[in-house]
């Protein structure tokens, strides 16, 4: 634990440093890029060492904090969440050292760089705390620390709305969280996860529920999710990334922690995470589909690939719920690479998004279009995201979303009958899912990155620096060797399945044995398809050595003079699915259409409001807020009225608990 400390420590020096030296943007940009770069490199070095095998390590000191103490444990499921929350905050820090630079005449970027480490520092220790008090600490630390990085750019009200609309719904997940750890607390006598055995059905039922709402919110579930679309184009782009690629993650990790706290799950945990992740994976990519904005449309994306982290997870508890080791091994190890397969693509998706906007000053993707020729680097590597999150082999994200199919296929020997309907279920969602996914980002790269400049924004794109093609180069190879070296990397997976099942490593090892040969087919075929189209671009290049290669314009159809107008908009190419799905998605449209001989100005608008925002947290806000203005009587300013309040609790309190 030495090297972990060790890490968090430097970590912290490089943000305090950077806070200190704010008034200098070239150093506080530098030392806080550094502590992240380097705290985190140091310590991921202990995480790695115990996923591959070694004892897991903790320590504990005790605090005057009732029930609290400083409690820490790096075991092999903690040790595989610390590896892709420091490893993507380690790139994005790169990046936002040169994605910052615009910003050095205008803020102060110690205090952005100081909330950067400290939130960093915040999800590091959510997933080793062992102790409700300290989690709780941890958990509050991160989401505070996000909410002044989503306001970096306070000065603009939509960002504000932004960050008071995550900052409620963050809370509105703790007050769960605190329910939940209180009922824990009262059950065992103590907040120390390793002192908590034996929980009745009807609490494990309670505080199941409590989890699902409380790390729900911090993951995303549906409809627990409005604050992602908020909160996403709001940040800046590295942070976007960290917060979509990893501190949602820590929900995830939390809902993971509390099966393994609260003993044999009950049939209808299952149903509900499947019911859940299906929800949430298919409207994530439908309302993602209909988005004009390039990270609103990232962020409904991290919705979707929350569903379908949950659909693994749903499918491996299934299968321990009836004792069908092959379903919860392929189910929980499609579900946990999924984890990091995400983290690793969408945080190049977001960084991408962040080298197009700060290129073009938008993010509006009718607003842009041909920036492939001007920036060629950030095309290729948005391209692998874009083919990786779609579920396409031989890339990380086929990888993952294979193993849960083949958990499916394979697991009904096992499962029987009954398992059918929330196979059917989820098979149905992940290939629904997956033809969504691929013509969002058909619609995404396409109309960004090929056809004509659509603005004089567009035209003027430039290439990123080398610090942002760095980050985004290092995760494009990493979306690759993921999805080539997966039956390795699957072997990782082996120490948290055994931890969240119950069941031993070498039932697990076997398993994955079997999916290891199975991937290890594709992966051999998705080579030699690569080894082929590398040699035919190769002989290409040499035979058009030394010859003249004409460009012409590709056929206009007749048209003389064809102009940007002329090409597909967002809205256009997704028109056929979104009106197919319209009974969901709600669309309004405004349509101004072309008439007479000489007609005059037309246009064409469709808007796509969050249904679960429109239908549900407006209204029951709305009535918050109406019911609380009922109580306004009661704050009038009188100092000595607020003492008397103050009194009348604490006697209220004394005469409760004598």
């Amino acid at each position: 634990m030495v090297l972990f400390l060790l890490g968090l420590a430097v970590i912290f020096s490089g943000g305090l440093a950077s806070l200190l030296w704010g008034r200098k943007p070239g150093a506080a940009d530098g030392l806080g890029a550094a502590g992240a770069v380097a705290g985190g490199v140091i310590a991921a070095v202990p995480a790695f060492r115990i996923l591959l095998g070694a004892p897991a390590a903790s320590l504990q000191w005790n605090w005057n904090i009732p029930y609290g103490s400083f409690y820490i444990q790096i075991d092999s499921l903690s040790a595989f969440f610390l590896i892709p929350i420091i490893g993507l905050s380690v790139i994005a820090a790169v990046y936002g050292s040169d994605y910052l630079r615009a910003y050095r005449d205008r803020k102060n970027l110690g205090v952005a760089w100081f909330f950067y480490n400290l939130l960093l520092i915040g999800m590091m220790l959510v997933v080793v705390a062992r102790n409700g008090v300290l989690f709780l600490i941890a958990w509050e630390t991160m989401s505070l620390a996000s909410f002044f990085l989503v306001t970096f750019e306070y000065e603009k009200p939509m960002v504000r709305r932004a960050g008071w609309i995550y900052l409620i719904a963050m809370h509105i997940g703790t007050a769960f969280l605190i329910v939940f750890f209180l009922l824990l607390g009262r059950h065992a006598g103590s907040l120390n996860f390793d002192a908590i055995s034996g929980v009745p059905s009807s609490l494990a039922s309670a505080l199941f529920l409590l989890a699902i709402v409380g790390f729900g919110t911090k993951a995303g579930f549906m409809p627990l999710h409005v604050w992602l679309p908020y909160a996403h184009p709001a940040a800046p782009s590295h942070v976007s990334a960290v917060m979509s690629g990893v501190m949602i993650k820590t929900g995830i990790y939390g809902l993971v922690r509390t099966l393994t706290i609260l003993g044999p799950p009950q049939e209808w945990w299952c149903w509900t995470l499947i019911a859940i992740g299906a929800v949430s994976g298919i409207a994530g990519v439908l309302f993602a589909l209909a988005q004009h904005d390039l990270k609103r449309l990232l962020a409904y994306h991290s919705v979707e690939n929350i569903g379908i982290i949950t659909l693994g997870l749903g499918l491996g508890l299934l299968g321990v719920n009836m004792n069908a080791p092959t379903l919860a091994v392929l189910g929980f190890a499609g579900g946990l690479f999924h984890v990091v397969n995400h983290a690793v693509f969408k945080g190049l998706l977001f960084l991408g998004a962040g080298s197009v906007i700060k290129s073009c000053g938008t993010g509006q993707i009718d607003a842009l279009g041909g920036i492939i020729k001007r920036m060629p680097w950030t095309a290729f590597a948005f391209l692998t995201g874009s083919i990786a999150i779609s579920g396409l082999p031989p890339l990380n994200g086929f990888a993952s979303e294979f193993l849960i199919y083949l958990g499916v296929f394979r697991g009904d020997i096992d499962a029987g009958f009954k398992a059918a309907i929330p196979e059917l279920a989820i098979i149905g969602g992940l290939a629904l899912i997956g033809g969504l996914a691929l013509a969002c980002f058909t619609k995404a790269f396409g109309i960004i990155f090929l056809g004509h400049p659509r603005s004089e924004a567009a035209e003027r794109a430039r290439e990123a620096g080398w610090g942002m093609r760095a980050a985004t180069t290092a995760l494009a190879v990493l979306c690759v060797l993921l999805g080539l070296l997966s039956p390795l990397v699957i072997q990782s997976v082996k120490g948290p399945i055994s931890l969240i099942s119950g069941f031993d490593d070498e039932l697990a090892r076997v398993v994955l044995g079997y999916a290891t040969r199975v991937l290890i087919g594709f992966v051999s075929v998705s080579a030699v398809l690569i080894a082929v189209t590398a040699f035919f671009a190769v002989l290409r290049r040499r035979l058009l050595r030394g010859r003249s290669v004409r460009r012409a314009p590709t056929w206009d159809c007749g048209y003389a003079r064809p102009t940007p107008k002329m090409q597909y908009t967002a809205s256009s190419f997704a028109q056929p699915l979104t009106d197919l799905f319209k009974i969901f998605l709600r669309s309004k449209k405004d349509v101004s259409l072309p008439e007479g001989l000489f007609p005059g100005r037309s246009h064409f608008h469709t808007d796509t409001k969050d249904v679960s925002e429109e239908y549900l947290h407006e209204p029951a806000f709305e009535w918050i807020t109406s019911f609380l203005g009922k109580f306004k009587w009661l704050q009038h300013g009188r100092l000595q009225i607020y003492i008397l309040y103050i009194a009348l609790t604490l006697l209220a309190l004394l005469i409760w608990k004598l």
